[in-house]
C-alpha cells in the first residue's frame, strides 16, 4: 500500500468502522474487531499503525465522552480529555510495537495484545479483539481461547486472507447455531430502572422497596436474586440487620452491590444476605480509573477512592458454589475474566450500575462481552444492571 495520505486515512476510516461496528452491543458483532489487526499488519508507516489504532480504539469507545459528561454533571469537554487520555496506551503500545519485518509482526502483535491484557496497560484494556473469541468458539473454553490467539497471530502475516476466511467460516457457523448462555437454576437477575438514586438514597423506604422487588422475584427451591452494583447504598450494621430480619423465615439468598467506607477510602461490594446474616462477598477488583480509582489522591494525604486489588478474589464462594463476579468496569477489560474462569466457577455473576450510560452502548457492550466470556467457557450467566 502507497505510503501517502489517502491510504493512511483510508485505514483509520476502517479502523473507525471496525471499532464502532465490533462494539455497537450487539454480541455477534464482536467478530468485526479481527479487523484491527490486519489493518495494523499492513499499515505502511509507523504513523499509519498509530492513526489505526487511535482511530480503532476512539470508536470503540466514543460513548465514554457523554457517558463522562452525564456522571459529572458536566459539559463534553472533560469527558473529551478523559477519551483522548485513555487511548493513549492502546495506541502507544501498538504503535511502538508495530514493524517494517513482516517476520517479526505476529510477535509483535502477540505481545502488544498480551500487554492490554493485563495491568499496567491493561486497566484502560477496553475493546480487546480477542474477546470475539466467545463468538468463534462457544463451549471452546481455554481452546478457543488459544485458536483465537492463532487467528489473531494469523491475520498479521501474509496469509490473512486465508485466516480471515477460516475465521469468517467460524463466525458463520456460530450465528447461525447462537444460542444464549444457561440460566442457573433459581438465580434471578433483576434489572432495576432507578436512575442516578440507585446507592445514593438512604432512606429506609428504598430499602423496603428493594426488599420487595426481591420477594417478588424469589422463586424455586433456595432462589438467589441478585441486585446491581450499588443497590444497597453503604454496607453498614444497620443495613444487614434491616435485610436479614426481612429474609428471616425464607430460604432466599441476595447478592447485592454495596459500598463499604473507611477512613482512607472505600470498596465497591457484592454482599451476600439471608436470614443467617451477611456477609462481604466480593471486593471489586478494578474499579473505573478516574471516576473511582484514584490512587494519585494519597500523594496529597487525601482519601484514595475505590480500592483496587487487581488479583484478589477471582472467585468466591456461596453455599458451596464457586461464584466469577464482575462489577461493572470488570467486564469491559480482559485479566479480571480470565484471571476467575482461571478458578473454573460454577457461576459467573455480573452487575453494573448503568444510570451514567443513558444514550450510549456502554452497558450493551459490556453485556455483550460478559455473554461472549460466558459462552467462551460455557459457563451460566446471571447478569444485574441498573439504568
Amino acid at each position: 500500500m502507497r505510503r501517502d495520505p489517502f491510504a493512511i486515512a483510508l485505514l483509520a476510516a476502517l479502523a473507525i468502522f471496525a471499532g464502532c461496528a465490533a462494539w455497537s452491543g450487539h454480541v455477534l458483532l464482536l467478530p468485526v474487531a479481527l479487523a484491527f489487526p490486519s489493518l495494523w499488519s499492513i499499515a505502511p508507516t509507523r504513523l499509519a499503525a498509530g492513526s489505526v489504532s487511535a482511530g480503532y480504539f476512539l470508536a470503540a469507545s466514543r460513548g465514554l465522552p457523554q457517558g463522562v459528561a452525564t456522571f459529572y454533571a458536566s459539559d463534553l469537554w472533560p469527558g473529551l480529555v478523559l477519551w483522548l487520555v485513555a487511548s493513549l496506551s492502546f495506541v502507544a503500545v501498538h504503535t511502538v510495537l508495530w514493524t517494517t519485518v513482516e517476520a517479526k509482526r505476529p510477535l509483535r502483535y502477540l505481545a502488544a495484545a498480551i500487554l492490554m491484557a493485563v495491568p499496567p496497560f491493561g486497566i484502560t484494556g477496553w475493546a480487546h479483539p480477542v474477546t470475539a473469541a466467545g463468538v468463534l468458539f462457544p463451549g471452546w473454553g481455554w481452546w478457543g481461547l488459544a485458536a483465537m490467539t492463532a487467528g489473531l497471530i494469523g491475520l498479521v502475516t501474509r496469509i490473512w486472507p486465508a485466516a480471515a476466511i477460516a475465521l469468517a467460516g467460524f463466525w458463520l457457523w456460530s450465528a447461525a447455531t447462537w444460542t444464549a448462555p444457561n440460566l442457573a437454576e433459581g438465580w434471578h437477575g433483576v434489572d432495576l430502572e432507578l436512575g442516578a438514586s440507585l446507592g445514593r438514597d438512604p432512606g429506609l423506604q428504598r430499602q423496603r422497596d428493594l426488599i420487595a422487588t426481591v420477594r417478588s422475584h424469589a422463586s424455586g427451591s433456595m432462589p438467589v436474586v441478585v441486585l446491581p452494583e450499588s443497590a444497597l447504598g453503604y454496607w453498614t450494621p444497620t443495613v444487614d440487620r434491616l435485610w436479614t430480619k426481612a429474609l428471616a423465615g425464607t430460604d432466599v439468598t441476595v447478592i447485592a452491590g454495596a459500598t463499604l467506607v473507611d477512613a482512607h477510602g472505600y470498596n465497591n461490594l457484592l454482599v451476600a444476605i439471608s436470614s443467617k446474616g451477611g456477609r462481604v462477598l466480593y471486593r471489586e477488583r478494578m474499579p473505573v480509573p478516574g471516576a473511582m480509582w484514584q490512587p494519585w489522591r494519597s500523594w496529597w494525604g487525601e482519601t484514595q477512592g475505590a480500592r483496587a486489588d487487581f488479583f484478589a478474589n477471582p472467585v468466591v464462594d456461596l453455599d458451596g458454589r464457586r461464584l466469577g463476579p464482575l462489577i461493572c468496569y470488570e467486564q469491559l477489560i480482559v485479566w479480571p475474566v480470565l484471571q476467575s474462569l482461571l478458578h473454573d466457577p460454577d457461576i459467573i455473576v455480573a452487575v453494573g450500575n448503568g444510570w451514567w450510560t443513558s444514550g450510549t452502548s456502554i452497558v450493551a457492550i459490556q453485556r455483550a462481552n460478559a455473554v461472549a466470556w460466558a459462552r467462551l467457557f460455557d459457563k451460566p450467566l446471571v447478569i444485574s444492571f441498573n439504568t
